[in-house]
């Protein structure tokens, strides 16, 4: 798991870093404006269906259902359950794509009430979201054969895949934006075309690793997939409701003055560095091993895979929570200002990125706790307990909004996070299923003082360190992550808890 863990958590860190090179590239050329806003919300709609169908309840129905498949009765059947449900897929997905094509000013009348009133950004937000809506199917296709990639623990190229979305974005705003209406045209169009390769680059992928099969055969419903879609279902209704939250960040979002939902998107992506690093890596790692050992039986070694995960997830993601909330400004300046982007924007982007940062534990501790429920095919809790964490979202936003304005959709959006993280860890307790050992409740103590140490001297060189100027403030924000990384290591090292040495020498024995 830790092996696996670092593998994706490495490529999806290149991923990140692209993701940035395209978003300053997208800020300096667009900045805070309704041509970003536009891209920004029909690249959401896609992805809010593609974590929908593509990843979320599927990958926690599908996986374990592959790999018990695999485990117990060999490839052959393994690779006919994945063919059964490529083709549902498929199918149900093209129908989708069609029908959002064709009504796509109905969904956004509804997903976007604020711009309706805005006839150019209102048609732009409609064109914009035609061209990126096929995205959905490729993407979607990517991601069941990304899980059979890593079910046979092949995790690289699926984590890797996304390195084409960026590349692609960059290369179209580039070379497409001359002979298109628009840069935000060329972005979008360049999103279509990712979703295209990231597919081919998969499935190339699994047939090299043994296991191509047929996205496409003859519709047939075997006993192995009415199993994964009981499975699936109540995971379904718990993803809708996630994504529903998602939609109600964008409908809210709408109604302030333009620029809103840029800076919100490009606080997350800063946010998303570590989330998608650590967050995504961990969960994407442990399912599949935990599907292994309780299948297996061996439930103390699940209990212990658990325990490292949640272990590995604090002691990552509680510096750099830390970090972010205190270098939001800095961050921001060095990446988004130029161009487009004035210093007014970046300083409004920097407030959400600090309350994004609050819920960063939360968002990661949720990707660990997840597993705990899919690994034992317990899709219909984490339904319930989004129904209620939706509700508390929707409830904050509405009443931070009033105060904070974008910021106060950010802050909801983390509060609503550590309640999800807080009842997963709660259930999974109750049921006997997750409790902390020795080692967790030992080293717990251990990282949120040394964070505490990090901050403080964070602190301290802000009080000092005041770089001006583009380079100066690329050199400082260097120093400060020297710095930070350098003082919260040597300290937890000096604690005896996370020593990165050992994390290197585990990788090797891995």
């Amino acid at each position: 798991m830790f092996r696996n863990v670092l593998t994706i958590g490495g490529w999806t860190f290149v991923s990140r870093i692209l993701g940035f090179l395209r978003d300053m590239a997208i800020a300096a050329t667009l900045g805070a404006g309704p041509q970003a806003d536009a891209f920004f919300i029909a690249l959401r709609l896609p992805n809010l269906f593609r974590r929908l169908f593509g990843e979320g309840a599927f990958n926690a129905a599908f996986v374990p259902a592959f790999t018990g498949l695999l485990t117990l009765e060999g490839p052959r059947r393994a690779r006919d359950l994945a063919e059964r449900m490529s083709t549902l897929m498929s199918l149900w997905l093209s129908l989708l794509v069609v029908l959002g094509m064709v009504f796509m000013p109905q969904v956004m009348r509804v997903l976007t009430p604020g711009l309706a009133d805005d006839p150019y950004r209102f048609e732009l937000v409609v064109e914009l979201s035609r061209i990126t809506f096929p995205y959905l199917l490729f993407i979607c296709l990517t991601a069941l054969v990304s899980g059979v990639l890593n079910a046979v623990d092949r995790f690289a190229m699926a984590a890797g895949a996304p390195l084409l979305f960026n590349l692609f974005a960059i290369g179209s705003l580039l070379a497409l934006t001359p002979f298109v209406a628009t840069p935000a045209h060329a972005l979008a169009w360049g999103t279509m075309a990712s979703g295209v390769a990231q597919l081919a680059l998969v499935v190339y992928s699994a047939r090299k690793a043994g296991f191509g099969f047929r996205l496409i055969s003859w519709p047939k419903v075997t006993p192995e997939t009415r199993q994964v879609i009981r499975t699936m279902l109540p995971g379904l209704l718990g993803a809708s409701i996630t994504q529903l939250s998602l939609a109600i960040d964008i409908f809210i979002a709408s109604l302030l003055p333009a620029g809103a939902v840029s800076m919100l998107n490009y606080a997350d992506r800063v946010a998303q560095l570590p989330l998608g690093v650590v967050g995504a890596a961990i969960g994407t790692a442990l399912l599949p091993v935990l599907s292994r050992q309780l299948r297996a039986g061996h439930r103390l070694s699940a209990h212990r895979s658990m325990n490292r995960a949640i272990e590995l997830s604090l002691g990552l993601t509680l510096p750099a929570a830390a970090a972010l909330v205190v270098l939001a400004t800095p961050i921001v300046q060095v990446l988004f200002q130029r161009g487009a982007m004035d210093a007014a924007a970046a300083l409004a982007t920097a407030e959400a990125l600090q309350a994004y940062a609050l819920g960063l534990p939360a968002f990661v501790l949720i990707k660990a706790f997840a597993p705990g429920f899919f690994a034992r095919a317990d899709t219909a809790t984490p339904v319930k307990i989004g129904i209620l964490v939706v509700a508390v979202n929707l409830s904050l936003s509405l009443t931070l909004i009033q105060f904070l304005a974008h910021v106060g959709i950010a802050l909801a959006t983390s509060m609503a996070a550590w309640v999800n993280a807080g009842l997963l860890a709660f259930i999974l307790w109750r049921r006997g299923q997750f409790l902390a050992d020795r080692r967790l409740r030992r080293n717990l103590w251990r990282l949120v003082l040394a964070s505490i140490v990090m901050t403080a001297a964070l602190l301290g060189m802000e009080q000092v360190v005041h770089p001006e100027g583009a380079l100066l403030r690329l050199l400082g924000l260097g120093l400060f992550v020297g710095v930070g990384m350098a003082v919260y290591f040597g300290t937890t090292a000096a604690l005896g808890a996370l020593k990165p040495m050992e994390l290197l020498r585990r990788r090797r024995k891995a």
